[in-house]
């Protein structure tokens, strides 16, 4: 599994194996294996290198909503974004009806733009591709409707949140 880490200003790669109770975690550069286990709800031993680490982390209530993360006596916020559910948000739950608005969910760098105004998609189909950590995503549509507004160009960088199209 493939995710990225905002951890303060901080970005991270990580790239996470599990084999039984084996953990095979790389970080950026820097591989580790280690031996997990969850005593507890939330509260998590893993043993590397003969050192035992105890870790609690507090329960995420929406996806990519930040986790409160304890070790030893430090605290960390971490926000876990799995590329592959990088995907559009909509300004609602429901998107069969309304205005939809398709925004990034990290910084990045707008690499293409895959369709123009007035174009009919279908719900699924790529819209643009954001590049976030050195990985492309692409944001697809949430429902059929017609593209009604591109807020960016390629090579556009952009916030987290941003509003990149709107398809109505």
């Amino acid at each position: 599994m493939k995710l990225q880490a905002e951890i303060g200003d901080n970005n991270h790669e990580l790239e996470i194996r599990r084999d039984g109770e084996k953990v095979f975690a790389k970080v950026d550069d820097r591989e580790y294996e280690l031996e997990t286990s969850e005593p507890e709800s939330g509260v998590f031993l893993l043993k590397h290198e003969g050192r035992i680490y105890e870790a609690s982390v507090s329960d995420a209530r929406a996806a990519g909503s930040p986790v409160q993360v304890r070790v030893g006596t430090r605290e960390f916020e971490v926000r876990l974004i799995d590329p592959k559910r990088l995907r559009s948000v909509g300004s609602g739950a429901d998107h069969s009806d309304g205005l939809i608005e398709i925004k990034t969910a990290m910084p990045g760098k707008v690499v293409r733009i895959l369709t123009e105004l007035g174009v009919a998609v279908e719900k699924g189909d790529s819209v643009l591709v954001v590049e976030a950590m050195k990985m492309q995503n692409e944001l697809k549509s949430p429902k059929a409707g017609t593209i009604k507004e591109i807020r960016v160009a390629e090579g556009d960088a952009v916030a987290a949140g941003d509003i990149l199209a709107t398809i109505e």
